[in-house]
C-alpha cells in the first residue's frame, strides 16, 4: 500500500464537513513556514488546503514532495482539473495561476498561464479572488512574504464573510504580505507561526 493511500485512509469516513476550504498565500520565507504549518495538520483534517507560494517553475513539485514526506496530510503539486479532497494540500505549480472552480462533482483546480498579476504568477490575489464567493466556508491564511500580494483578494474574502489568519511580525522572515493585510484591518487572528496550524483547525471546526 502506498504512502498516499495510507494517508487518505486515515481521514476517510470520519463524517467531517467537506464544504470548508483553507487557502494559504506565502512568499519569501514561505517554504519553511509552510512546513511548520502543514506538518502540524492531522491526517483527518476535514477539508482541502490550497497554497500559492511565490516560486519559479520546477521548484514547487520538489517542495510538495518534501512536505508530503514529512506530513500526515497528502501534499502535492496541483494539476489542472483536479478534484479537491479533504486532508489534501494542493500547491500551485510555479508559473501558473491557480483558481478554485465549482464543477459537477465538486470544487476543482483550474490552472492558467495568463499574464502575471502584480508581477506574480502564481498570484495569491488570483487564488483568493476565485474563492471569495464561498463566504464563510473560506479560511484564508497569509504568511511571510515581500510586498502586498493577497491584500486585495483578502478584502473580497472578508467582505463575503470569510475568516482571515495572518502571521505575526516577530515570526516572519519578511513582514510584507501579512503587514498589508493586518494594516488594512482584515485579520481576524494574528498568530505566531507555531500557532497557525491550531488556529486553522479551530477555524474550520467552529
Amino acid at each position: 500500500m502506498s504512502d498516499t493511500v495510507k494517508k487518505v485512509s486515515a481521514h476517510a469516513g470520519r463524517g467531517a464537513p467537506r464544504t470548508r476550504l483553507v487557502v494559504i498565500g506565502s512568499s519569501t520565507g514561505g517554504p519553511q513556514a509552510l512546513q511548520t504549518v502543514i506538518t502540524e495538520l492531522p491526517a483527518n483534517f476535514p477539508c482541502p488546503v490550497v497554497v500559492v507560494q511565490h516560486m519559479p517553475a520546477g521548484f514547487t513539485n520538489a517542495l510538495a514532495a518534501r512536505l508530503h514526506s514529512v506530513s500526515q496530510v497528502n501534499v502535492r503539486e496541483a494539476q489542472d482539473g483536479e478534484l479537491l479532497e479533504p486532508g489534501c494540500v494542493y500547491i500551485a505549480p510555479g508559473n501558473y495561476h491557480l483558481r478554485v472552480v465549482r464543477e459537477p462533482g465538486g470544487r476543482r483546480i483550474a490552472l492558467s498561464d495568463e499574464p502575471p498579476v502584480g508581477n506574480h504568477r502564481p498570484a495569491v490575489n488570483v487564488m483568493y479572488d476565485s474563492v471569495a464567493h464561498l463566504g464563510k466556508d473560506v479560511v484564508a491564511v497569509i504568511l511571510t512574504g515581500m510586498g502586498s500580494d493577497g491584500r486585495e483578494g483578502m478584502h473580497k474574502i472578508k467582505k463575503n464573510g470569510g475568516y482571515c489568519i495572518a502571521q505575526d511580525e516577530a515570526t516572519c522572515v519578511v513582514y510584507g504580505m501579512p503587514k498589508s493585510v493586518i494594516d488594512a484591518g482584515l485579520a481576524d487572528e494574528i498568530c505566531p507561526l507555531p500557532q497557525i496550524a491550531s488556529a486553522i483547525e479551530a477555524a474550520v471546526r467552529r
